[in-house]
């Protein structure tokens, strides 16, 4: 990943530690090209069709200002496996089963470096402030979900290329 895409993830997951600090779960994606958008959406989390809507949003956006680097991050829980993110459901009230970890997780692209996964785990203090760790890439996206976070944002924007 190049220091312009760092840059730009740290920036999108500072926005949604802030977020998640302040006990909200928004989906947040950066688009940077002509210009630098960032948008924001509550509904993401609540089924597929509500999140496949912001990610077309956020292509159309992205398309506008010629993006040429994009981060979409989501607050979710996961379950993971040997390098990978095996299983990921939203956010909730309840508490974490068995191998369950909160995360944010995240798709970052480069038009020129390409694509990579990741997530930024994090626990919570008795209190329930979340104490949050530093960024890890992984080589495959969330496997068994339908939509993958920025799976229909990259496609919308490749499949246009």
């Amino acid at each position: 990943m190049n220091e312009a895409t760092l840059d730009l993830l740290l920036d999108v997951v500072g926005r949604l530690e802030r977020n998640i600090t302040a006990r909200q779960c928004p989906a947040i994606c950066g688009l940077v090209g002509d210009r630098h958008l960032t948008l924001s959406d509550y509904e993401y989390l609540r089924d597929d069709p509500a999140a496949e809507a912001f990610e077309r949003r956020a292509a159309a956006q992205a398309r506008r200002i010629r993006a040429d680097r994009w981060v979409i991050a989501v607050p979710m829980i996961i379950a993971m496996g040997p390098g990978a993110v095996l299983n990921g459901r939203p956010v909730s009230n309840q508490g974490l089963r068995d191998g369950e970890q909160e995360a944010i997780v995240w798709t970052a692209f480069d038009r020129g470096d390409g694509i990579d996964y990741g997530i930024v785990a994090y626990t919570r203090r008795p209190n329930g402030q979340p104490v949050y760790h530093d960024p890890e890439i992984f080589t495959a996206p969330l496997t068994s979900t339908a939509t993958a976070p920025g799976s229909t944002l990259r496609r919308a924007l490749l499949d246009a290329d």
